[in-house]
């Protein structure tokens, strides 16, 4: 049985997680979890994101997933857009790249270049 404490902290991570889905956002990060995706790490890329975010007490960053995007072979993908800004695509992505783009991308509004993939309107 879990002790009073126990749930208040499993209610504030529940809250802070759906922070991350509210709709009033200046990022969407979206991970591609298709099989191929899935297959190489995609669950550990969106883990990583959602880890690095909240570690950072970041908001205004709403953090979903997508199934195939036909880009097997540079999965995982991670596309991140901003508001009124062309979408940016990743490539190749693991936990510790994933921190990265949140650091680089995210927070000091950079792309990373070594990562990129392609921008789109």
């Amino acid at each position: 049985m879990k002790t009073l404490e126990e749930l208040r902290k499993i209610r504030e991570k529940a809250q802070n997680e759906m922070k991350l889905r509210e709709s009033n956002y200046r990022f969407k990060v979206v991970v591609g979890m298709g099989t191929s995706g899935i297959a190489t790490g995609a669950r550990e890329v969106m883990k990583a994101i959602l880890d690095e975010i909240a570690a950072r007490n970041l908001t205004g960053i709403i953090v979903t997933q997508t199934g195939e995007k036909g880009l097997s072979s540079m999965e995982p993908v991670v596309d991140v857009i901003e508001n009124d800004k062309p979408a940016v695509t990743y490539g190749n992505i693991d936990p510790e790249k994933a921190r990265r783009i949140v650091a680089e991308h995210l927070v000091n509004n950079r792309i990373v270049q070594d990562y990129l993939v392609t921008t789109t309107s």
